[in-house]
């Protein structure tokens, strides 16, 4: 049947789907595992690394990229239309600041990206983009925010949330995991968001890519040492459960 109506982006099925729109879902799939973690004093980005080749610069293989001192952004999908969303996404914080002299809310550039998407679900001679992102930052009052956008210009907000490759095995986790005291504590947060990648990332920290920021602060990003010394504290902390387990028994 998908066939005869995925030809055209515009056409819907019999059954109610656009199957372009679908494909670029499938697409996300297939992309490195992105995981976003909101505290009450910091939000918390992390991305699966791809090895690079040897010979490749590995400054120029990102998947978190910074939309404004306050705005950050982690996709899974394409990089080369998430490259396009990003630039045009940076343009409209820098306008939003020079026509009402104030930075942008998170909602209102994940609104902006969300926006853009959508409109290239309804042109004919276009495709989806094929990526999804998450968006965090902080608003003028202080408040954290993460928010998840999809291909087909849906967007929500999150208290944790996840992309691309294993994303259900992982948001289960993060559920499973994820409790109202954890957000007061940013070390948590940031150990919360290891673990999750831990899920599907086998070689550790030298394969991750972790960005925090906190209240206040601009976006930073985490050295790989730093990296490894919360991975280590995790394995000490499952060795001591595990330990415990076998006492108890």
């Amino acid at each position: 049947m998908s066939d005869r109506y995925d030809r055209a982006i515009t056409v819907f099925s019999p059954d109610g789907h656009l199957f372009q729109v679908e494909y670029a879902q499938e697409a996300v799939k297939k992309g490195s595992t992105a995981v976003g973690v909101r505290g009450k004093n910091i939000v918390v980005l992390g991305v699966e690394k791809k090895a690079v080749a040897k010979l490749q610069e590995d400054r120029t293989v990102r998947k978190i990229a910074l939309l404004d001192d306050h705005v950050a952004l982690a996709f899974a999908g394409l990089t080369a239309d998430a490259r396009i969303l990003i630039n045009r996404a940076r343009i409209e914080c820098q306008s939003h600041r020079l026509t009402v002299e104030d930075p942008v809310t998170v909602e209102y550039i994940t609104q902006y990206v969300a926006q853009l998407k959508q409109r290239y679900t309804q042109s004919n001679g276009r495709r989806p983009f094929g990526l999804s992102a998450l968006i965090i930052g902080f608003d003028m009052d202080g408040t954290p925010r993460l928010y998840q956008t999809d291909p087909s210009g849906t967007y929500h907000e999150w208290k944790a949330n996840t992309i691309g490759r294993s994303a259900k095995t992982v948001r289960e986790f993060l559920e499973k995991h994820y409790t109202e005291e954890l957000q007061a504590n940013d070390d948590e947060c940031i150990k919360l968001t290891l673990k999750a990648l831990l899920e599907v990332v086998q070689s550790g920290g030298k394969n991750m890519e972790v960005a925090v920021m906190r209240r206040g602060k601009q976006l930073q990003m985490m050295e790989s040492d730093e990296i490894e010394k919360y991975i280590a504290e995790i394995e000490k902390e499952r060795e001591d459960e595990a330990e415990k387990k076998k006492q108890k028994k």
